[in-house]
């Protein structure tokens, strides 16, 4: 079946592994000149949306998976699908339910959603939210992440945490901070486009703390594979962490946040914190002690998720393999649904 997978981003997403594990052509359709400032958007938006018609009339899907958020994404590919008469599948990132910044748009994505073969959402929580409005919910964890090359990173040569993020709001970046203060001996390397760390933790980092920068794949598998440990940390329940995911798949023993989804998501090979700096402390020093256990059940942990990725693969390939239903034309939206 051919498959074509959209996603207004401007780096590898999820929907980019789910590609390649289902054998479909995975595009970045995203006009970074323009940013995201409120008076530049809708330029952006639309640019986008007819570059996404434009690689869709070109490879004639039979399905098409698209992510979110933007929501407006979706409503490209569910446009282009009505018209096509073909499914579509809407790979729902937690933020597109959850973030503020979506918060106006919910009832576009609840009406997106009821007309999508499936949503994948990653946790119990957000498949009742889809069915609740009547939607279809597969639940897709994680997904197998392998890199085409892995590039050397060169570490310290001492015990090394990397440390994923982007200096969102909703990680504990501080608290990393002052945990890497009270371990001078151990290296943190954190990931993402150091231009968006606060000023004042910019000027104040410890010796052992290095600005990555924005990685390219290679450099970044290299890291995830080298380190000894992978930080992914999130304030935000129901959240999962990719970075935590991506380092499982490579090997590498997880600290992750200790919320009910993450519990059960990394129940071997991580240890759990309380987003707090004394909590990362411990966690770093339980690696450090017990590193050969934690890098034995970890591959445990690789395998299980493997097995659960092949089951929910068959479920998503049922979902789009049976009849063809024209997705149906939304209808206005009472503010009920809002």
């Amino acid at each position: 079946m051919k498959i074509t997978f959209i996603s207004w981003a401007p780096y590898c997403s999820r929907s980019d592994h789910i590609a390649r594990e289902l054998g479909g052509s995975s595009h970045m359709v995203y006009l970074s000149r323009f940013g995201s400032h409120p008076a530049t958007v809708a330029f952006k938006y639309a640019g986008q949306l007819l570059r996404t018609f434009r690689i869709l009339r070109t490879e004639r899907p039979e399905a098409v998976f698209v992510m979110t958020p933007p929501v407006f994404a979706v409503l490209a590919v569910y446009l282009y699908c009505w018209h096509a008469g073909i499914p579509y599948v809407i790979d729902s990132h937690t933020a597109a339910f959850l973030h503020p910044r979506w918060r106006h748009f919910q009832w576009l994505q609840n009406a997106l959603c009821r007309r999508a073969a499936t949503t994948i959402v990653t946790n119990e929580h957000l498949a009742r939210g889809v069915e609740r409005i009547g939607g279809h919910a597969t639940i897709v964890t994680d997904v197998p992440v392998t890199y085409e090359r892995i590039a050397e990173f060169p570490t310290a040569g001492r015990f090394s945490v990397a440390v994923v993020c982007s200096f969102n709001d909703d990680e504990p970046i501080d608290q990393i901070v002052e945990a890497a203060r009270e371990l001078p001996t151990v290296t943190f390397y954190l990931t993402g486009d150091a231009r968006r760390l606060r000023r004042d933790l910019a000027d104040r980092l410890p010796s052992n703390v290095t600005l990555t920068g924005f990685l390219s794949d290679a450099e970044y598998g290299g890291l995830l594979t080298r380190a000894n440990a992978v930080m992914a940390l999130t304030t935000r329940n129901h959240t999962m962490l990719r970075g935590a995911y991506e380092a499982v798949y490579q090997g590498t023993p997880v600290i992750v946040s200790n919320w009910p989804l993450l519990r059960e998501a990394f129940a071997s090979g991580a240890v759990h914190v309380d987003n707090s700096a004394s909590s990362i402390v411990a966690a770093v020093g339980d690696m450090q002690r017990n590193a050969a256990r934690f890098r034995r059940d970890v591959l445990v942990l690789r395998d299980r998720k493997r097995s659960d990725w092949s089951n929910r693969q068959e479920e998503l390939i049922m979902r789009i393999s049976g009849p063809t239903r024209r997705p149906a034309t939304p209808e206005p939206a009472s503010r009920a649904q809002h």
